[in-house]
């Protein structure tokens, strides 16, 4: 009487059975479950104290209940440990640089056209108007983001995005590290927007770099390192911020205060909530960005 071949393996001509995952019947596999002893593949396979086993006996509670992944190492904010953890700092520096050498080979009015403007403006020269974000250019208070002139300016702001930027990223992650910036640099265009005078130009590059700042001194507070040195360096800052002329004051105050919120709800997240409370820290100071942009845009329409 003819028999079915058991399940998860199939008979070839020559008669011996080749073992096959019994999720995936298609696929040929050496692999066994520790506890059930029935082929898995490499697909379904799921770490166990000793060896792999297979979804169901995970899902009955016999295997660890977690997926490959979940036991890759993570930074103290839950993100995933990377081969170079200066990536994103490496990315950001770069962008940072070809803007600023476009904009010093370019005319002028490339200038014009990045930094952020509240309303329409009429410079001397050239002639003619300049349309602002109340008139509906809202990508500059991204461009701005990146923009500097002076060669001292972006030299202060590069050093501190690698020595603030490397750390923090290789501490956060790199889609946390990454979100931590461009927020701190929204945030702070958006507070430049809401206060400076709305025919006044402006370059906000230094509120994503103080955003690192404060992030760095929450990570510090919560490794209990010693926070004399990075509250000397923000304390000069600030100094510089209100002290020195030709400063955007209200770009590095956004940045600051975006920074250190997020960098709260980034490091500080309980465990079995961590990605929700992430999330939300971060949803919070775009949301309030978002407010304070619509909100002034409002006031000047």
């Amino acid at each position: 009487m003819d028999q079915q071949p058991p399940a998860g393996r199939g008979v070839p001509e020559g008669g011996e059975a080749v073992p096959r995952c019994y999720r995936h019947p298609d696929r040929e596999t050496g692999i066994s479950c520790t506890r059930c002893e029935r082929p898995i593949c490499t697909e379904c396979m799921v770490s166990a104290s000793v060896g792999f086993q297979c979804p169901d006996c995970v899902r009955q509670g016999s295997g660890t209940g977690h997926h490959p992944a979940a036991s890759m190492p993570r930074t103290l904010a839950g993100g995933t440990v990377a081969a170079d953890p200066r990536l994103v700092t490496k990315i950001l520096l770069g962008i940072n640089l070809a803007v600023f050498v476009l904009v010093a080979a370019a005319p002028k009015s490339l200038l014009n056209d990045l930094v952020l403007l509240g309303r329409a403006w009429d410079p001397t020269p050239p002639p003619g108007s300049i349309e602002g974000i109340a008139e509906g250019q809202w990508y500059r208070l991204v461009t701005s983001m990146f923009l500097h002139q002076e060669v001292w300016h972006i030299g202060f702001n590069m050093l501190g995005l690698w020595w603030l930027g490397g750390p923090l990223e290789a501490a956060l992650g790199r889609v946390r590290y990454l979100a931590l910036y461009l927020l701190s640099g929204l945030a702070g265009s958006a507070l430049t927007y809401l206060i400076a005078a709305p025919n006044q130009p402006s370059l906000g590059a230094s509120g994503a770099i103080f955003g690192l700042l404060g992030a760095t001194a929450v990570l510090m507070r919560r490794m209990n390192y010693d926070m004399r040195p990075v509250l000397i360096l923000l304390a000069l800052n600030l100094v510089f911020t209100f002290t020195m002329g030709g400063i955007a004051w209200e770009a590095h105050v956004g940045g600051l205060v975006a920074g250190v919120l997020i960098a709260i709800g980034l490091v500080h997240a309980p465990r079995e909530h961590r990605t929700a409370v992430q999330a939300g820290a971060c949803a919070l100071v775009l949301l309030a960005s978002v407010a304070i942009i619509a909100a002034r845009t409002m006031s000047l329409s």
